[in-house]
């Protein structure tokens, strides 16, 4: 007999899928443009340069600050546990990319009452628990509404030392560049929802936590980097390298992929999402390489790893930073 979880594909409930549903990065520019909301002194980092999460100071405290972000998105996968699991982590990420430590989530929920049992939002709601209790997050509550397409992620707050942050405006000339999980997640996600086919390789990548690379990252001296994840390496490259006044070197070929990602692309697995990334960051690269190169660089990824600005041990290097010169991306 077919279980409930079984009978169930999440993401043919999704217009789109994980991170490759964001609304496009210059359309988001756009929207945001010219928007002056209140602030003082105790905001570290705000909207300026589009980072990973929000600092603020803490009130009395000159050495820690208050970190704070949120991500949801609708189905990446058809399994309710992977898909709580994969969206924790995700959200979880923009925490480790400012080099915190998160200390609290609220749950983000949109759920189809009428089209989906409640027992697979429990599902939803166990995956992300588990996360949480991985990362040793206090799960304290959160919001849902009745929604036309299931959605989960999490409101993340949680503490960082002022002097150890992680920005993506502080990157320097002449460090390498480390990228610490493989790309390939948003073609196999894309496959996975047209055809059914499970990649473990990609669930074993998107429910891993970021917080053994953003330690390894501090560790190794690192004061720039950011996650790599719905605008995809190229684009959340670009906006480091704009925000920092660089230019990127990427070598194409010491960039690490998932298994069977090429397949994927050969095979036409590419979202919209991907390829809005690509036709935003054109302007400002310079590429030696193919067409099909450049969309898996682009590849709208669900929790990614991190693009670090210096080398941290125990994860490839995939160029360099350079002055800034006529393009803010050079791949070759």
């Amino acid at each position: 007999m077919t279980t409930t979880r079984e009978s169930y594909r999440l993401t043919q409930y999704a217009h789109g899928g994980g991170c490759a549903c964001k609304i496009p990065p210059g359309e988001l520019e756009q929207a945001v443009a010219g928007f002056t909301p209140w602030t003082d002194d105790a905001l570290v980092v705000g909207l300026d340069t589009g980072d990973d999460a929000a600092v603020v100071r803490i009130p009395g405290d000159p050495e820690r600050a208050m970190v704070a972000t949120t991500d949801f998105f609708t189905a990446v996968v058809d399994d309710a546990y992977d898909f709580g699991r994969i969206a924790a982590a995700n959200a979880l990420s923009d925490v480790y990319a400012m080099g915190g430590t998160p200390l609290v989530a609220l749950n983000l929920v949109g759920w189809p009452r009428d089209r989906l049992p409640t027992e697979l939002l429990a599902e939803v709601l166990r995956g992300g628990a588990d996360i949480a209790r991985e990362a040793r997050v206090h799960l304290a509550g959160g919001q849902s509404i009745d929604d036309p397409e299931p959605k989960y992620g999490m409101a993340i707050t949680g503490i960082v030392a002022v002097d150890r942050l992680l920005r993506n405006d502080a990157g320097r000339s002449g460090l390498p560049l480390t990228l610490t999980k493989p790309l390939g997640v948003g073609v196999l996600n894309n496959r996975h929802k047209a055809t059914g086919q499970v990649f473990a390789q990609a669930i074993a990548s998107m429910t891993t936590l970021n917080a053994d690379a953003s330690t390894a990252a501090l560790a190794a001296g690192a004061v720039a980097a950011t996650d790599v994840t719905g605008f995809g390496l190229l684009g959340h490259g670009y906006k480091l390298a704009r925000a920092s006044g660089l230019t990127l070197r990427i070598d194409a070929a010491a960039v690490p992929y998932l298994d069977d990602a090429r397949q994927a692309l050969a095979d036409g697995f590419v979202s919209g999402g991907t390829r809005r990334n690509l036709d935003w960051v054109r302007p400002h690269l310079e590429a030696t390489v193919d067409e099909d190169e450049l969309l898996l660089l682009a590849d709208a990824q669900t929790s990614g790893g991190l693009l670090v600005v210096g080398e941290v041990p125990g994860y490839p290097v995939i160029g360099e930073t350079v002055p800034a010169g006529e393009h803010a991306l050079v791949v070759s």
